[in-house]
Formats: C-alpha cells, sequence, structure tokens
C-alpha cells in the first residue's frame, strides 16, 4: 500500500505540474490561433501516455535509481573496500581510484541511453546529409560525459572549489570555439545541454550526493552538486575537440595527396 500511495501521490503531484503546459498550448490554440487542435483524441491520448511515464519514471528514480547510486558511492568509499590507507581519517584521492572509473563507466552508459542525445544525433546526421554519424556523435559526447563524471568525482573527494574546474573548462571551451568551424559550434553547444536528460540526471546527482555523503568532511549541500556541470561542459570540448582532430587529419590528407601528384 505505501508503493500505491506514493504512485497515486506522485501521479496527483505531475498532473499538477503538467497542468500549466496543456493550459497555454490549448489557450494558445482556441484563443489566439482560433481553431480546434487536429487530431484532439490522438493528442488527449497522448497527454494520458505523458502522466503515466512520468509518475512511473518518478516513482522509479525515487525507488531505484537514487537508492542505487548512493549505495554504490557508499560501497566504493567504505575503509573496507578501499583499504588500509583510506581507513585513517585523512582523504587521498589516490584510494579512490574505483570511484572514478565507476563514475566515468555509469556517466558514458547513461549518455549513450539518453533519449533526447538519440534524437538530436539523429536529426543533426539528416540535416548533414550523413556526413556525421549519429552513432559516432553519441559515442564522442557520452566520452566527453565520462571524462567530466570522473573530474567531477575527483573534485568531491578532493574538496577542491567548484567554479575552479568549470572555469578552467569553459576557457578550453572558447579557445575551442574560436579555432572551430561555423557550422559544429552550434551543435556541440546544444549537445552539451541535451546530456543532461531524463537519464543522466538523476544517475549523476545520486552518485554525487552518496559520494559527498560518505566521504569525511565532505557537506553534501556543498559538494554534492556539481557533477551535472561537468556533464554539461566536458561534452562541448569533446565535440569541438573530435571536429577540429577530424577537420586537421583531413587537411593532412589533402596535402599529402596534393603532394603525390607532384611530378
Amino acid at each position: 500500500m505505501g508503493l500505491l500511495d506514493h504512485t497515486l501521490g506522485t501521479a496527483m503531484a505531475t498532473l499538477v505540474d503538467v497542468a500549466p503546459i496543456v493550459a497555454i498550448l490549448f489557450g494558445f490554440q482556441f484563443l489566439v490561433i482560433r481553431r480546434r487542435p487536429p487530431n484532439l483524441r490522438r493528442i488527449a491520448v497522448g497527454f494520458v501516455y505523458v502522466l503515466v511515464g512520468l509518475t512511473l519514471f518518478l516513482v522509479g528514480l525515487e525507488e531505484a535509481l537514487f537508492p542505487i547510486g548512493e549505495a554504490m558511492a557508499r560501497q566504493l568509499t567504505a575503509p573496507a573496500f578501499i583499504g588500509p590507507g583510506g581507513g585513517d581519517g585523512t582523504v587521498r584521492w589516490s584510494d579512490y581510484l574505483w570511484v572514478y572509473g565507476f563514475a566515468a563507466a555509469i556517466g558514458f552508459a547513461a549518455t549513450v541511453a539518453e533519449p533526447a542525445l538519440i534524437a538530436v544525433s539523429i536529426k543533426a546526421q539528416q540535416i548533414s546529409g550523413g556526413s556525421i554519424n549519429a552513432v559516432g556523435l553519441r559515442l564522442v559526447v557520452a566520452a566527453g560525459v565520462a571524462v567530466g563524471a570522473a573530474l567531477g568525482t575527483l573534485r568531491i573527494v578532493t574538496g577542491t572549489p567548484l567554479p575552479t574546474f568549470i572555469m578552467a573548462g569553459y576557457l578550453i571551451v572558447v579557445v575551442q570555439t574560436a579555432w572551430a568551424a561555423k557550422t559544429i559550434v552550434p551543435l556541440a553547444y546544444d549537445l552539451g545541454g541535451v546530456t543532461t536528460s531524463t537519464v543522466t540526471v538523476p544517475v549523476l546527482t545520486a552518485l554525487g550526493l552518496g559520494l559527498a555523503s560518505a566521504i569525511p568532511g565532505r557537506n553534501p549541500l556543498i559538494d554534492g552538486f556539481g557533477l551535472i556541470a561537468f556533464a554539461c561542459l566536458f561534452p562541448i570540448i569533446a565535440v569541438l575537440g573530435y571536429a577540429q582532430l577530424t577537420s586537421w587529419r583531413q587537411a593532412r590528407r589533402h596535402k599529402e595527396g596534393d603532394h603525390s601528384d607532384e611530378p
């Protein structure tokens, strides 16, 4: 009964959250455009699907993803797992190598499964006429999130202020933007946003909060948050870097081809 009551309560809260969106859409449709929406029955059924899907997703987050992320963080930081070096009251970054590896792996896997990233990657492939490979783009973005998640957990372990990493990262983005092709910059920036959606956000949030709660001397409110910022930043760096590397390799091959044609 507890789970059923929780599900019904979440459904009511989700209905309240979705209601303004429905009101705005239908308000503009009837009051501004003054036309009956096409396929009204299909739209109504779709909103029911949205309500049910969001409800089950939110319940699943609270019942599964958040507890799993926090439990993994506790287990990977337990003195019994770390060994003698992690149980003396001091925090050494080298004692938590498995944490960095787990953060990179879960960040990569969650990003590959991100629905928003899949949709944007497919659109990019269609609009580019196939010059941008959707699967390759997803893998590059996922690799960026993996690096960002690993560095984010390193920041939590060491207690380094978040602005230090973020300012350094965006400085790199500024430099890359100045040298990158104009056609890739908007896509790279958008990809930095779509990575932080329905799958990646709850997983990384649970990991950050669990890790900050388990590391001695860390404050979950100050240190537990921030992994999402890394997940937004490093995909931009990864996509711009991959595009620049590809352009450099193509230019080099073209140059070598020109030299081979010389008598």
